[in-house]
């Protein structure tokens, strides 16, 4: 339709600057961060800021027969948020409010637009902590997360978004609204929607705001570095502190490629020798006597050297050795010629084929001549493969893409997934459809269409109508 009748029909109950027509504006808000995975051209964006206006745009799209694509802080990596020809791009930037923080009974109620770290910023005075730690926890928000069901450094521990997720008041894509869940700790009442919406990536409904639990701060943790000879020595250490039953608060492995990338933007303790790094955290009871025992199954393993933190401050500088990954990857891309690009995978396998993951990502890697390191959640198996790769040579960019379906092929032949926690979006689209059965993948159609029978929400978004 018109783009005047459809902002005509939009804007008497919208404050005068909720829609945004400039073309420059659109276009920074037509995809997400997801390469491989361009948007389409936004007819308009829509910055609501209370949930009835919500309500009004997709009562008003859905008469009108307007796709919607939901956005958050567009830091998502597979094409979720991406823009389709002629749609309004939902964004809830604006509702940002913290309604609620209950200490009492440990939860919180928030606005989809929530910056994760400002979270927990605002309920730490209250001794309180929302575990799922996202790397982009600086920028993206809690109704992002909610839509991919984020997880992070921590959630082998500490689980992912949706262990966290209580309730959700949702907008349906005709306008409707309805709220999931309970404030209880318990709660059986029909069939779990609210664990449905976790992870949809925006194509059933529009979140506007979410009951969160929380739990007790975290008490100070203490880390170790270890560096390891090959792959398999590293591998076997991770399956002796899962079978000894140790949870780390974090179990990070590097491989040899991302190792030297930190080493080389200057970290003390790493080095350019060794073919993957290991960091551990504890924030058990004793978290020094944890680590002591963890050391010495290292080194049992067969690691070639173990720094061990004796107060937080030297954790700190262990721990920031893994944050450090995505500043080393950008820095190795600026440093090459072209337009270089790191694309992020993200696959997960059991934690026992870890080893044979990375080294299969390495000869994928070598055979197709491109940079590659793969760095990852060794305690629940997930991992991110990152390729660099110049988008301005086709060659190159086709090498690339290659290399990116061998190593999704590669993870569901050691039965693992082609997603951990990222999401599907349109860049793992076709894959999904390998990787679940036919009954399943019916199953999965069916909810969308009921969900949204006009496939108006976040269309060609995980699965098709």
């Amino acid at each position: 339709m018109p783009l005047a009748d459809l902002i005509e029909h939009l804007l008497p109950r919208l404050p005068g600057d909720a829609l945004v027509t400039d073309p420059a504006q659109l276009l920074a808000h037509a995809r997400d961060a997801a390469p491989f995975s361009d948007g389409g051209t936004p007819a308009v964006l829509a910055l609501p800021d209370t949930p009835e206006q919500v309500s009004h745009i997709l009562r008003t799209t859905y008469e009108l027969g307007v796709p919607v694509v939901p956005q958050g802080a567009r830091t998502g990596l597979a094409g979720a948020a991406n823009a389709v020809d002629g749609c309004l791009l939902l964004s809830t930037a604006r509702m940002d409010r913290i309604l609620a923080i209950d200490p009492a009974n440990r939860l919180v109620r928030c606005e989809p637009g929530v910056v994760t770290r400002h979270l927990n910023e605002a309920v730490a005075p209250h001794g309180l902590t929302y575990p799922p730690d996202p790397a982009s926890r600086d920028r993206c928000t809690i109704g992002g997360n909610i839509a991919t069901d984020a997880g992070g450094v921590c959630c082998g521990k500490y689980g992912t978004t949706a262990d966290y997720v209580l309730g959700l008041d949702l907008v349906l894509p005709d306008g409707r609204r309805t709220r999931t869940g309970r404030d209880t700790v318990k709660g059986v009442a029909g069939y779990d929607l609210t664990r449905l919406v976790v992870g949809s990536e925006g194509t059933l409904a529009v979140v506007v705001g979410a009951t969160l639990a929380l739990r007790p701060l975290r008490p100070p943790a203490l880390s170790l570095l270890a560096r390891f000879p090959s792959l398999t020595t590293a591998g076997d250490a991770v399956a002796a502190l899962t079978a000894t039953g140790y949870v780390p608060s974090a179990l990070e492995l590097l491989d040899r490629a991302t190792s030297r990338a930190v080493h080389a933007l200057g970290h003390p303790l790493m080095r350019p020798d060794g073919a993957a790094t290991l960091i551990i955290e504890s924030d058990g009871g004793d978290p020094a006597g944890e680590l002591a025992e963890m050391a010495a199954l290292c080194r049992a393993a067969g690691a070639a050297e173990v720094t061990v933190a004796a107060d937080p401050a030297e954790s700190r500088r262990i721990t920031e050795a893994r944050r450090l990954v995505t500043p080393a990857l950008a820095a190795v891309a600026a440093g090459l010629p072209g337009d270089a690009t790191v694309l992020v995978e993200d696959v997960a396998v059991p934690r026992s084929e870890l080893p044979k993951f990375i080294g299969t990502t390495e000869e994928i890697a070598h055979r197709h001549r491109l940079r590659l390191y793969t760095l990852g959640h060794a305690a629940d198996g997930t991992l991110h493969p990152a390729v660099v790769f110049d988008r301005a040579d086709p060659d190159e960019s086709h090498r690339a893409r290659l290399a990116y379906d061998e190593i999704m092929a590669a993870a569901l032949a050691l039965g693992g997934t082609t997603t951990g926690e990222h999401g599907i979006g349109t860049l793992k689209r076709d894959w999904l459809a390998r990787e679940l059965d036919p009954a399943s993948l019916e199953l999965q159609r069916g909810l969308k269409r009921l969900f949204d029978p006009k496939n108006l929400l976040n269309p060609g978004k995980v699965v098709q109508a």
